[in-house]
Formats: structure tokens, sequence, C-alpha cells
């Protein structure tokens, strides 16, 4: 399987777990020049953007630790065109969050930058 796949198979996996946590996918891929945002979503009160992130096992260490302070930057410009382009308050309540998959395993990292 391809990369692009894994990942894509990657982020179904986490948006059926996250909503089996309550969450609802308000959008999947979100591309901008800044870069993607795998998942958005709300939970209670806040709009979440969710990071995914795969390993088949802790080998080469933990799938969140590939969320760089680099690609944390891009997620949070990505974040700001979103807010901008769909009219959302400065004001309103949102977090970054990381799915990390190992094997067969999923933890949802709240808060995660």
């Amino acid at each position: 399987m391809s990369t692009r796949a894994v990942g894509a198979w990657a982020e179904r996996v986490a948006c059926v777990f996250l909503e089996s946590q309550g969450y609802e996918i308000v959008k999947r891929n979100f591309y901008t020049r800044f870069g993607e945002i795998d998942i958005i979503a709300k939970d209670e009160n806040y709009l979440v953007f969710i990071e995914v992130k795969y390993r088949r096992s802790k080998e080469y260490g933990f799938p969140s630790q590939a969320v760089t302070y680099k690609k944390q930057q891009r997620i949070r410009r990505s974040c700001e065109f979103y807010l901008i382009r769909y009219g959302i308050k400065e004001e309103a309540p949102i977090r970054f969050d990381v799915v990390e998959i190992i094997g067969k395993k999923i933890r949802v990292i709240k808060n995660a930058f």
C-alpha cells in the first residue's frame, strides 16, 4: 500500500474512532497554501483541528513525535485561514488534537499543542 493510501486509511479509522467518542466530523482534508488539516471536528463547544499520525510499531518512536514545531505552525496557519474563510470569530473555542495510531491501538491527545 502506498504512503498516501495508508494515510487515507488511518484518517478513516480516526474518523470512526472520533465519532464513537462523541466528536462530530465537520471536514476532512482541508487544504490551504500553508498545508493540510486532516480532520476538523466539533467536540462539545470546541472546534477541533486534528492531525492523524500512524505507525506500524513504536520502533521509530511514537507517531505524535512526527508533529514537529514546523508542522504545528502550518496547522495553525491553516486553522487561521479556515476561521477567516468560514467567518468564525476569533473568540471561538478551538483546540488542536493529535490522533496517534500504533498498529491497532488508537489514542487521542487532546490539546496536543
